[in-house]
């Protein structure tokens, strides 16, 4: 299969619609430890793929290096998901997904703050990058 925007859009759908099913039942104030263990378990009933709290090994000149630096959740190889429960999506998170998904080389990344009323409107942000605009539309 050829990896396209579209499938990479419609796949966004599905992590955003699992992130409003475990929000529907939890509702806002839990740690993110939980959303993630209930975000993990929607995405499995819904057949996608993917690992957590996975190592991000930082290529620093010549060596690598393991810095304890792990992401949340990548889905199906291609979407990094950083998990919230914060008052605000704030821009330091918006630079740590992009550092992750470059260091990764994968082309779309989702914040999702579960400490919110709405995760559509206001509990989640899409990034995309280079990778993204490299893939073919359809």
């Amino acid at each position: 299969m050829i990896i396209t925007q579209k499938y990479i859009d419609g796949l966004t759908y599905k992590i955003i619609g699992c992130a409003i099913e475990v929000h529907k039942n939890l509702g806002p104030g839990l740690l993110e430890s939980v959303y993630e263990k209930c975000f993990i378990y929607e995405l499995g009933l819904q057949g996608l793929y993917c690992l957590s709290q996975q190592t991000i090994p930082i290529q620093y000149k010549d060596v690598t290096l393991d810095a304890e630096l792990r992401y949340d959740v990548l889905v199906e190889n291609l979407i990094v998901v950083e998990l919230k429960s914060s008052d605000w999506i704030y821009p330091i998170y918006e630079a740590v997904l992009l550092t992750y998904m470059k260091m990764l080389a994968k082309p779309k990344g989702i914040i999702i703050n579960f400490n919110c009323t709405n995760i559509f409107k206001e509990g989640q942000k899409t990034l995309v990058n280079e990778y993204y605009a490299a893939l073919p539309k359809e």
